[in-house]
């Protein structure tokens, strides 16, 4: 006796399939049915399957960085917006003097002169060494030598060779500084601690809003995959999640966001031309080394639970099979007999 067949349609996690319920063979019918046209298959395969949830996000430069006078003057010269800026040159010259960007996580908070010591002073001869000026040591004195050079250096930023480094002249940054905006025009008058501008870093970032019911999506040091504006999709990795509340101005509860950034690995070379919308799909389970086939492969059996149609010399025969993970469009299973390079009947 052939395998019983009656159209029907089942709803498999968020897929719907439309499948045909066959029954399983009994003791003494025959192993299954065969035709004369050969149906549509797909390879059983073994793999590790990843269920993703995808969340849109942003990708830009990161957080805009505040740069701000440490003295009072005109500005006199504004880079313009999408500039990026490197060690040893000009953020912005204030009374026509440079205010030079160098490299460095310690933020310039007193005046370096001979007989000076500390990690500031380290750091900034460290710049010095860097920008190719020698004839000091790089160590945490600031010592007549240093002066000397330092004379060198302010001679050719053209300005006074005094030895002396005030917070005025240098502005500290983790690396190259891409200017994001503007905020005074060339000719302002400006006091100490008036904003100049915003820069960020220059390498490019992607930016996630999750809430409160999202959350769990995110694990700093997980694994993402991003889909970039052009329809590329490439891997990143979660860098750090950062906790947003905002307060009810009604009385009610706070709200509570969190906002993952996203870095991508050098070799990707992702670039921004300013912010554009992405797509971040976040690893919600994953099965290692399971055995796959298309969901639109399942069948429905009589008998209850799933099953495949396995083709094989010309033959299809129902095979009872378990489903687990559901993800990708794909479904993992195992059944009795059922092997890695097994064909399996799809729709046409």
């Amino acid at each position: 006796m052939g395998a019983k067949r009656v159209a029907g349609v089942v709803a498999v996690g968020a897929v719907a399939a439309a499948i045909t319920v066959f029954s399983l063979p009994r003791d003494g019918d025959d192993s299954g049915s065969s035709g004369a046209t050969a149906p549509t298959t797909a390879t059983a395969t073994e793999e590790t399957l990843v269920d993703r949830q995808s969340v849109d996000g942003t990708l830009a430069y990161g957080d805009p960085t505040s740069i701000t006078t440490r003295g009072s003057g005109t500005v006199t010269q504004l880079p313009a917006e999408g500039t990026t800026i490197g060690r040893g040159k000009a953020l912005y010259r204030l009374d026509d003097r440079p205010v030079t960007l160098l490299y460095g996580r310690l933020p310039a908070y007193r005046e370096l002169k001979a007989g000076v010591k500390g990690s500031d002073v380290k750091q900034f001869e460290s710049n010095l060494w860097a920008l190719g000026y020698r004839g000091f040591t790089v160590d945490s004195t600031y010592s007549s030598a240093t002066a000397d050079v330092v004379e060198d250096w302010q001679d050719d930023l053209g300005v006074t060779e005094t030895g002396v480094v005030t917070t005025s002249q240098i502005m500290y940054a983790p690396g190259e500084a891409r200017v994001n905006s503007l905020t005074v025009q060339v000719g302002a008058l400006v006091g100490s601690g008036s904003e100049v501008l915003k820069v960020t870093g220059t390498t490019a970032l992607a930016t996630v809003p999750l809430g409160s019911g999202t959350a769990r999506l995110a694990e700093n040091g997980a694994a993402v995959q991003v889909r970039l504006p052009d329809g590329e999709t490439v891997p990143g990795k979660i860098a750090k999640i950062a906790t947003v509340v905002t307060e009810n101005d009604n009385g009610g509860a706070n709200a509570t966001t969190y906002n993952v950034t996203i870095r991508f690995d050098a070799k990707a070379k992702v670039r921004s031309q300013g912010a554009a919308v992405v797509s971040v799909a976040f690893t919600v389970g994953q099965r290692p080394n399971v055995l796959t086939v298309p969901v639109t492969a399942l069948v429905v059996l009589a008998e209850g639970g799933f099953g495949l149609q396995v083709y094989e010399n010309g033959t299809t025969t129902p095979m009872a099979v378990e489903t687990g993970l559901f993800a990708d469009g794909k479904v993992e299973v195992k059944g009795t007999g059922l092997q890695a390079g097994m064909q399996v009947v799809v729709p046409s």
